[in-house]
């Protein structure tokens, strides 16, 4: 199908149209960026080197890592570079890759949310059959179903906007190309994205979140009813939670951005969600993980001593 788009370039109108405040918020999100980087990044080298973490807990934790890296890269970036810059603008290639890349990586992350809740059930509700159920290669088949979808996913909303027509205003009012904002600009028919976007974006992360809370409900009653050790209850009750926080730090702005999206959401609330799901989650995992969890914390100490003073380890 021709690209009918008479549009080469869009003017990406960012967050904010006060410049003396943009200098503020560069440094802002420049140290954000930073943090987001230095945090999923360590988490992920420890996660690869030390051995007391090679369990399928922690290969998804490493996974999760390096999308809050990517995830996080699609974005901040360009917004950064929008900070400083006059003509905010981007190429109609570009949009659309940005696009894609930000679906790809975001409905990867809710789909690997939900193989974690199932993995924590199978640990807690099965500890038995754990290691064999949760075998390296099932591990690996998870992860690599769970990116392609995800990819694939991201594919039909990238191969749709990108035949849209484009024939009027090229300002979006957002800091990043996304779908919604797209087709507010879009002059022919978008029925088809609409529903795309409602539809099967909605119902990868209902089912997602359906499976996390299918999953802790049966924690949950395994723990209450069948299990007796206060010491087994309070640690899975602390890694649960963990997830759990990264799991509602999540899918609350995404449902309020594509679940929500019939609703007729502004464009400032928009944004703000959006800032949410891709900038403050990112550098919130790595917080939640360390800080609940002793086995990274351990590593990661003895990582850094291990660097600090290698002559007496």
């Amino acid at each position: 199908m021709p690209n009918h788009t008479s549009v080469n370039e869009f003017l990406l109108l960012g967050v904010t149209d006060t410049q003396e405040l943009e200098h503020y918020l560069f440094v802002v999100f420049l140290i954000i960026y930073i943090l987001i980087l230095i945090g999923n990044g360590a988490i992920l080298v420890i996660v690869i080197c030390e051995p007391q973490l090679l369990s399928p807990m922690y290969f998804f934790l490493g996974n999760l890592s390096c999308l809050d890296i990517c995830y996080s890269t699609v974005t901040l970036p360009k917004m950064l570079d929008d900070f400083l810059s006059i003509h905010k603008t981007i190429s109609f290639v570009g949009c659309i890759i940005q696009l894609h890349f930000f679906h790809f990586l975001g409905s990867t992350e809710a789909i690997l949310l939900g193989v974690m809740a199932f993995d924590r059930f199978v640990a807690i509700c099965n500890p038995l059959r754990y290691t064999l159920l949760m075998k390296h290669q099932v591990c690996l088949c998870l992860a690599a179903v769970t990116w392609i979808t995800g990819f694939f996913h991201a594919l039909l909303h990238s191969i749709l906007t990108s035949h849209l027509t484009f024939c009027g205003s090229n300002h979006i009012h957002h800091f990043f190309c996304d779908v919604k904002p797209l087709l507010d600009l879009a002059c022919g028919n978008t029925e088809l994205n609409e529903w795309m976007l409602e539809t099967v974006t909605g119902t990868i992360a209902i089912s997602t979140f359906f499976c996390i809370l299918l999953s802790y409900f049966y924690i949950i009653s395994f723990l209450l009813f069948k299990s007796h050790s206060c010491s087994m209850l309070q640690k899975a009750l602390s890694t649960c939670a963990s997830h759990f926080i990264v799991v509602i730090f999540f899918y609350i702005p995404v449902a309020l951005t594509y679940i929500c999206s019939s609703s007729g959401s502004s464009t400032d609330q928009d944004q703000i969600v959006a800032i949410m799901y891709s900038v403050v989650t990112p550098v919130l995992n790595p917080l939640v993980y360390t800080l609940r969890n002793k086995d990274v914390k351990g590593a990661l100490s003895k990582a850094i001593k291990r660097k600090l003073w290698p002559e007496h380890l």
